[in-house]
């Protein structure tokens, strides 16, 4: 996942930091709390830095950080101590900021003192907003001067700011503070063993109309609690006997409600965003997939994704933006540089893989029996998809989708790994443009075969037949020219000459997923993935260990991402490989719980046996949603749990491993009605089953095979 013209990730936040997200908002700050604008720190909302600097200090003197502790994905406790002026190690005065990020931040911050003597503090806030936009803070390039103007009032300050008829503000209280043009300050004598606090709001406006979010009376829920709430109320209950597998799926859980942000259009429209710090926006790969992996927790996500990608699906050619006909977007952003950053447009379209997906993600909202009235809807935003697969993305008229950027300021690479190094030959050289992604033919694959069920499902049998026919043919072609016989694996992609890209990639893995790969191939797929050169202990490598570009600390050739992985080990359960997905999930389920149960975008491909926790990736965004919903798809792909409801079907047939104990799961969405599950070793319970639908104890077929069995039921006399 790469912003407009990243070349990598993002650039560092700094040693030490803490993030808060809450929809379309979030805080990076250093675990003392404060807010520094030599980094890239700040408050942002809608894209937008509405404070760049916020500095706590007590008789002049900074926080000394004793702790950050995240309570929920928007709220963290900071504790600290204020430095003696004398020198002495310990302090009497310690330092408690309880934040919260909403539509801009809620923070309450309370002095103790833990002296006999009574303690006299001046308490100073110092704040400043650049209104910068997010791509100038990632990229550290703030191109634009505000015209500023501070207004200081009563408790309050308002700070205002102008550019070419553009205006915003940003309007920060405190209780019981005095507001200066700088900062807001506080005198206090704090009592022997006593202590004093305040509660203080930032709240942005735009063109003067502000966004409410103010404090909530004390014992009340704040807003993003209210939200929060309303979040578990409507996803399923889960209890594992594994404590620590149950602790990553809660954070899952947690972090997939924090990623939610509403369509500016639509506010009823739930969409996922990408992740945070960076990415707090619609993505098409990111949303999709994430919604895709989510859709036993929360269909809903998938069906406000796809609605508010059709809503924004490509209707011109546009050199500037990449949009043509029927593609679905890469990217949105709504600041304003941002627009002049993406050709002049809020969307960017540089992604090759999207316009599939969605194909794919609508089948399996129809396959889950959720909204049949939206889908009728969306049929026409998938034909048009498959138009410009067949009119757009086959650019050469080969069979293949392909890509290459028609301008200097785009992606130069267009898939998953979007780096501008990220594909390459075994020998380490750059592969290039036009390049076909062997995953991307594996999407447009699954794409044929979603809109082959929809197109049965709608009785049309005639259309049904020839995209299965057409994915069938591509299936034949990619197994001739993108197998390398001489080296037991797919080559990653065919590049401008149409020459196999031979490097051994995780890409392959995804075309398991998809049913792409012959029967007879799979076997050495899975023994490549699983060897010691492509799997490092805690997961399969994005690029082999022997192949010439590998670095373990690199963004997408020797790294390890958790979605990867798992796209990979539900493609090996399809194929029949149980142990090999079992070894690779357990494997990511460890790795979590070295970062408190979340795992990141990406972390680092050294050897499990060099190091024993795994290497952080310095910039991986973190939640991030495909890596949040990851720990779900594993579990539901060793549940073997799936559903095609128009056939009347739900299957299961788990094969958790005996380390996971045993799976009580409640409340999940099931077509029109919630279910119950239990699971324990192979054996398996639901409750609760919508009338009409039968459960299978069985691995569910593939929708070809259900698609004839039911065929035949119809032409039966």
């Amino acid at each position: 996942m790469a912003g407009w013209n990243a070349d990598t990730a993002a650039g560092p936040l700094g040693s030490g930091t803490v993030t808060l997200v809450e929809g379309s908002s979030f805080c990076i700050s250093s675990t003392n709390g404060d807010i520094h604008p030599e980094l890239p720190h700040g408050v942002f909302h809608l894209d937008t830095r509405i404070l760049s600097r916020w500095e706590l200090t007590v008789n002049g003197q900074m926080i000394e950080t004793l702790a950050a502790e995240t309570r929920e994905p928007y709220r963290a406790l900071f504790a600290g101590r204020v430095p003696r002026s004398d020198g002495y190690a310990d302090s009497p005065l310690l330092v408690e900021r309880l934040r919260e990020v909403g539509a801009g931040i809620l923070e309450e911050i309370t002095v103790r003192n833990y002296s006999k003597r009574p303690a006299e503090c001046r308490i100073l806030l110092t704040a400043e907003s650049d209104f910068a936009d997010l791509f100038e803070v990632k990229e550290a390039r703030i191109t634009r001067e505000w015209t500023e103007t501070r207004i200081p009032q009563g408790d309050s300050l308002e700070i205002r700011g102008k550019w070419e008829g553009i205006r915003k503000s940003v309007v920060i209280r405190a209780e019981g503070a005095g507001a200066g043009a700088r900062a807001l300050g506080f005198t206090a004598e704090i009592p022997p063993y006593g202590s004093w606090s305040t509660r203080v709001s930032v709240v942005p406006t735009l063109d003067g109309a502000g966004t409410p979010f103010a404090h909530p009376a004390r014992g009340e829920l704040s807003p993003s609690d209210r939200r929060r709430e309303e979040w578990v109320a409507k996803i399923p209950r889960l209890q594992v006997g594994n404590r620590s597998i149950e602790r990553t799926l809660r954070r899952s859980y947690e972090d997939l409600g924090a990623l939610r942000i509403q369509d500016p259009d639509h506010p009823d429209r739930v969409v996922v965003a990408a992740g945070a710090p960076w990415f707090m926006t619609l993505f098409g790969r990111d949303s999709l997939w994430a919604s895709e992996m989510a859709l036993p927790v929360d269909p809903s996500l998938a069906l406000g994704t796809l609605r508010t990608l059709a809503d924004r699906q490509g209707t011109v050619v546009d050199i500037n933006s990449e949009e043509e006909p029927g593609k679905i977007l890469h990217e949105v952003r709504l600041d304003v540089s941002s627009g002049l950053a993406l050709g002049g447009q809020s969307a960017y379209f540089g992604s090759v893989d999207a316009t599939p997906l969605f194909v794919i993600v609508l089948g399996s909202v129809s396959r889950w029996g959720f909204a049949k009235d939206v889908i009728a809807e969306l049929l026409p935003n998938a034909d048009r998809a498959l138009e410009w697969i067949r009119d757009y993305g086959d650019r050469d008229g080969d069979g293949y989708v392909e890509y290459g950027r028609p301008n200097e300021h785009g992606l130069i690479n267009q898939g998953w790994k979007d780096s501008w190094d990220g594909i390459n030959f075994a020998d380490g050289t750059i592969a290039e443009p036009p390049l076909a992604l062997c995953e991307v033919q594996a999407y447009v694959h699954g794409a044929y075969m979603a809109r082959a069920w929809m197109a049965y499902d709608d009785g049309d049998l005639t259309l049904a037949a020839e995209l299965r026919e057409r994915a069938a043919r591509l299936k034949k072609k990619f197994n001739e020219e993108f197998w390398l016989p001489d080296k037991g694996y797919y080559a990653v992609a065919l590049d401008k000459d149409k020459r196999p890209v031979d490097a051994c990639a995780s890409n392959m893995g995804h075309c398991l997923w998809f049913g792409l790969v012959d029967e007879d191939k799979a076997p050495l797929v899975a023994e490549r993935l699983m060897s010691p050169e492509m799997f490092s202990g805690w997961g399969v490598r994005t690029l082999a260990s022997d192949m010439g570009a590998y670095n373990p600390a690199s963004y997408h050739n020797g790294s390890v991402w958790p979605h990867d992985n798992a796209l990979i080990a539900a493609g090996l359960l399809r194929y029949g490989f149980v142990e090999e997905a079992q070894r690779i999930a357990t494997a990511l389920l460890e790795a979590a719980e070295f970062s408190g149960g979340r795992l990141p975008e990406l972390f680092c491909g050294f050897d499990r046996g060099q190091f024993r926790e795994p290497v952080p990736y310095p910039t991986a965004c973190s939640p991030q949603a495909w890596a949040a919903t990851t720990p779900i798809q594993l579990i539901t792909g060793l549940m073997r749990y799936d559903a095609h409801i128009s056939l009347g079907g739900v299957w299961l047939d788990p094969v958790l491993p005996e380390s996971y104990g045993d799976l009580h799961i409640s409340n999940a969405p099931m077509g029109s009605g919630r279910i119950t599950i239990d699971v324990a070793g192979s054996t398996s319970q639901v409750q609760g089953l919508p009338e009409g639908l039968v459960l299978h104890r069985a691995q569910r077929p593939w929708i070809t095979e259900l698609v004839e069995r039911a065929e035949l039921r119809r032409t039966e006399p």
